[in-house]
């Protein structure tokens, strides 16, 4: 797979205008990324400015606390998905991950999943608040909860990626999900780093600096 289609080319911040969304349409569809990862709202207009590309639009349910009720989560991944959604990054409830409630995490997680239908389905855990053995329980409950992915971080909490937490995760889904590393991904050497330790996907708002330097370094 070329390295453009590791790119989830993403524009989250909560000032983000249309003009903003379309040029990150246009850099998409230039660059050839796999995705454009945005705000909800947004979604409609991203899936004009994409048709006839094969790049897909990736929206956030559930953003950036992963706080809301379960049946929150579920109109919202339904009405992303009415609206042109491709795929689904959820943020779970990391409060009931921190009282260990399996359970809980697996029933959300596989009302969202049903809810994407056949659409890609990943599941933030935001590593950076979690302990390895959380971060293990939330890979583990995303397995039978049937996501496709998990996803390291939202971007928009105290940190980002780490290799450490891409190969954790790695390890704990092995082959039976991907993992996609969000947060911090600023280079191509970040991104050749997360890439070496298991990451399938990678989040980023440096998608041209990273494509630009992998050229420098010819990739």
């Amino acid at each position: 797979m070329k390295y453009s289609k590791y790119i989830d080319h993403t524009l989250l911040k909560p000032e983000a205008v249309e003009s903003e969304i379309v040029s990150l349409c246009s850099e998409a569809r230039q660059y050839d990324f796999c995705s454009v990862c945005i705000n909800p709202k947004f979604v409609p207009l991203a899936k004009k400015c994409l048709e006839g590309t094969d790049v897909k639009v990736c929206t956030v349910i559930g953003f950036p606390l992963g706080a809301n009720s379960t049946e929150t989560k579920v109109f919202e991944t339904k009405d992303a998905i009415s609206n042109g959604a491709d795929e689904i990054d959820m943020v779970l409830s990391i409060g009931d991950l921190k009282a260990h409630r399996k359970d809980l995490l697996v029933e959300e997680i596989s009302k969202v999943k049903e809810a994407c239908q056949d659409r890609i389905l990943k599941v933030i855990i935001e590593t950076c608040l979690l302990t390895d053995e959380e971060k293990i329980l939330a890979c583990q409950a995303s397995l039978e909860a049937k996501a496709d992915f998990v996803k390291t971080s939202t971007g928009f909490s105290k940190g980002g990626a780490t290799v450490h937490d891409v190969k954790l995760m790695k390890d704990t889904v092995k082959d039976q999900a991907l993992v996609k590393a969000s947060g911090g991904v600023k280079t191509a050497q970040d991104f050749l780093a997360m890439i070496e330790a298991g990451a399938s996907r990678i989040g980023a708002s440096s998608g041209i600096k990273i494509m630009e330097g992998l050229k420098e370094l010819g990739k």
